[in-house]
Formats: structure tokens, C-alpha cells, sequence
């Protein structure tokens, strides 16, 4: 991953007009995020559609003893430290600190919207 975001600063720096601005400032003139942020979004964005399932709304049968809450999931206490880099751990946190419009989304498309908003305000 951090290789990655060495390319992506590197061609960053290759863009006339922009040199001035710090890395955080490239990205967002562009409109663009940081690789890590990309990966929190599509973990976001697959959580949205799992959670909502096919019928757009909260599938709560399909979560029954994972603990559940009006937003989504819980979070869990792990003892072992891998775990935390699993897709189910890595997603709740950042669940939970989405708005609740993000949440209540009624579509795919609006949720990824109101993410982007969501995310563009935390760089």
C-alpha cells in the first residue's frame, strides 16, 4: 500500500499548476482521495450493500447474534492483533462515524454521495 501511495504523490507532483499545494491539497484539487481513504470506501460501500442486502433496506435475520444496532454492526473485542486488519473489524468504526443520511441512504448511488461528502470532510 505504501508503494502505491509513492506512485500516486510521485504523479501529483507531475501536474503544472499544482506544485505549490501540499500532497492532502493535490488530492483534494483533483478530487481525488488518498489510497488509504479509497480502500475505507470500498470497504464502506461493500458493508452499505451487505447490511441493506437486496431489498434496500437494514437485513437484520441475516446478522441475528452478531450484534446488531440501529446502524449496523457492533464492534467487537479481539484478542488477536491480525484480526483487526479483517474486513468485519476494519469496517465498524468507521460504520458508525458515517452520518446518519450516509446510513439511511436509499440507494447505492446516494449512499456513495453522501460518503464522498462525508470522507472529503475528513482528509
Amino acid at each position: 500500500m505504501e508503494l502505491l501511495e509513492r506512485v500516486q504523490r510521485r504523479a501529483t507532483k507531475l501536474i503544472r499548476g499544482l506544485e505549490h499545494l501540499s500532497y492532502e491539497d493535490k488530492l483534494r484539487q483533483l478530487g481525488l482521495f488518498s489510497l488509504e481513504k479509497r480502500r475505507l470506501r470500498g470497504d464502506l460501500i461493500v458493508a452499505y450493500q451487505y447490511l441493506k442486502g437486496p431489498t434496500g433496506k437494514l437485513e437484520r435475520d441475516c446478522l441475528q447474534g452478531h450484534g446488531v444496532t440501529g446502524q449496523g454492526v457492533m464492534g467487537l473485542n479481539l484478542r488477536l492483533d491480525v484480526r483487526k486488519k479483517f474486513f468485519p473489524v476494519r469496517v465498524v468504526r468507521p460504520w458508525h462515524r458515517l452520518p446518519r443520511e450516509a446510513v439511511d441512504a436509499p440507494s447505492l448511488e446516494v449512499f456513495k454521495t453522501r460518503l464522498d461528502g462525508a470522507l472529503g470532510n475528513v482528509v
